[in-house]
């Protein structure tokens, strides 16, 4: 039991990353948005001032090829997409109080805003560049759909923008043997003016917030990243013995033709959906603060005394973690109190694959009749505050359910329900003088600081130590002989 928080109310904005509107939601996905949503009812319980907004992150050459192929729209190939997306959330209890879409006038003026006020600070540039081009569709290659080897670990089939296997970042241009995704065609250089975020000078800025930390209302300290991610930080920030890594500045444009927001006065140059789809973030809750009346600058000013924080995979951790707090702050709003990374979801120990039968999507889960509350309490169950991968074992996820849900926690009110009824006509007597109850209330607090820092995996442990305490109490005591 989590007693209600009666000391400072605190003003939160949560989000999680915005899913793709070009794929199914699958488990993987799940991870993230159960893991914050349980965060958010806990941050509700305690009677804070909590928003938890999302949205379908909905631009980019992939969903306009995607269109394309169905006859249809993007705009009405991402609508549908977002109804799909948002009853799978809904399915699996996940309470957004807002959840958007990045195309929309919000993003649009958002966007525009903060491209001008990074424009004014002097950290945007336009330069004619060498961009990858596909010789067979006639047209420039996004990062995404050019594929080949990584220039740093020589991991094959990567993408062109980042590796997944190492995690660097770079210009598709580095890529060795590129090819492109969409026709396999060797790629040939063409110049094209693209604009630039100066990111390289913010490196004094992002090395003193990422290092860095909030104090809050309540006094605590909340560190900007987990420890983990730090580290990943240093290494991008502070170019090697080597002159490897360091901050590049961030190609922050794409030419035409591209699903997207066109750039104020360049036409035909459109926004890079890594520039409007974290400001998909400021969108969604500019639209609820209009729908239910709450000051939307009180959260994203820069002098701002509420909490601002992203739940994310770790894989998009360089983007949250440096390109984002830098529009912020360089466009004179607040950055993040915190980004909290998570790992990858594994099924049976092996990366989800379709071949192999283990990619489990969010509606297939849901088609079987299969209760939502199971997989989010077997996830909570191995969640903690570390970037660390999980794995779903489904022998396990069996068990797990069986023993503990069913086994422990269920097994208390079904065992006691039954002579309840039939005895007392459904009425409970006044136990708060109950020693038992008072051992339950003495963890209130202790498993409270455990969601709070986000280690749900401890706290449930306590939880389901409870309830094996409570088990014996019945056990020793009889209820059911005593009844009669």
């Amino acid at each position: 039991m989590i007693k209600e928080h009666t000391t400072m109310t605190r003003k939160i904005l949560v989000t999680s990353a915005l899913p793709y509107a070009n794929g199914s939601i699958h488990l993987g996905h799940m991870v993230e948005h159960i893991q914050t949503d349980i965060w958010v009812r806990f941050q509700k319980m305690r009677g804070h001032e909590c928003y938890y907004c999302c949205a379908d992150d909905t631009h980019g050459t992939p969903v306009m090829l995607a269109a394309q192929k169905q006859g249809i729209a993007p705009e009405d190939m991402i609508a549908r997409v977002r109804e799909e997306h948002l009853a799978d959330f809904s399915g699996f209890g996940i309470g957004y109080d807002n959840y958007y879409s990045t195309h929309s006038p919000e993003n649009k003026a958002y966007s525009e805003k903060i491209y001008r006020a990074l424009k004014a600070n002097g950290k945007i540039e336009s330069r004619t560049i060498e961009q990858l081009f596909d010789p067979e569709k006639n047209m420039f290659l996004p990062d995404r759909f050019v594929k080949g080897e990584c220039p740093k670990c020589h991991a094959k089939d990567q993408y062109g923008d980042n590796c997944e296997v190492c995690g660097t970042t770079y210009a598709p241009t580095d890529l060795i043997n590129p090819y492109s995704a969409i026709s396999g065609a060797t790629p040939v250089l063409k110049e094209s003016e693209h604009f630039f975020f100066k990111l390289g000078d913010c490196i004094d800025y992002l090395q003193e917030w990422t290092a860095g930390s909030t104090t809050l209302a309540d006094g605590r300290v909340q560190p900007h990243l987990q420890p983990e991610a730090l580290n990943k930080m240093k290494e991008w920030l502070v170019p090697d013995e080597n002159g490897e890594g360091g901050l590049s500045d961030w190609d922050i444009s794409r030419d035409a033709p591209y699903f997207g927001f066109e750039i104020p006065d360049a036409p035909g140059k459109y926004f890079y959906v890594w520039l409007d789809a974290p400001v998909g973030y400021m969108a969604s809750f500019k639209n609820l603060c209009e729908r239910i009346g709450v000051d939307f600058d009180e959260f994203f000013k820069a002098d701002s005394e509420a909490e601002l924080y992203h739940f994310i995979g770790k894989d998009i951790l360089y983007f949250h973690a440096l390109f984002w707090p830098a529009m912020l702050k360089f466009s004179g709003h607040r950055a993040p109190t915190g980004v909290f990374a998570h790992g990858f979801l594994t099924v049976d120990g092996q990366k989800m694959s379709k071949s192999r039968g283990t990619f489990i999507t969010a509606g297939s889960y849901l088609e079987q009749k299969l209760n939502p509350e199971w997989m989010r309490y077997y996830i909570a169950a191995k969640l903690g505050s570390r970037i660390e991968d999980i794995d779903l074992n489904l022998q396990d996820f069996i068990a797990r359910v069986n023993s503990d849900l069913v086994g422990k926690y269920v097994n208390i009110a079904a065992r006691a329900s039954g002579f309840i009824a039939k005895r007392f006509e459904g009425r409970l007597k006044d136990v708060s003088h109950s020693a038992l109850l008072a051992q339950l209330a003495a963890q209130s607090e202790t498993i409270a600081a455990d969601y709070e820092n986000r280690e749900y995996a401890r706290a449930l442990r306590d939880i389901m130590a409870l309830a094996d305490a409570v088990n014996e109490y019945v056990d020793a005591n009889k209820p059911w002989d005593l009844a009669k």
